[in-house]
């Protein structure tokens, strides 16, 4: 029992580094929906891109 407070200050600076490698959607402040939409309308981009590029490609 010769550890004095280092449990505590172990116990603190564990909870820093959780908090700082806390995913980003939690720090954007947009609701569940909100979020989903966004990444939904991302993809979307993301497919019309490739599939414009395919397009392209199968033209040459």
């Amino acid at each position: 029992m010769t550890r004095g407070n280092q449990r505590e200050v172990d116990r603190m600076r564990a909870q820093k580094r959780a908090e700082a490698s806390r995913p980003q959607k939690e720090k954007d402040g947009l609701s569940k929906e909100a979020r989903m939409a966004r990444d939904a309308a991302a993809l979307q981009a993301k497919a019309a891109a490739k599939a414009a590029a395919k397009a392209g490609q199968a033209q040459k």
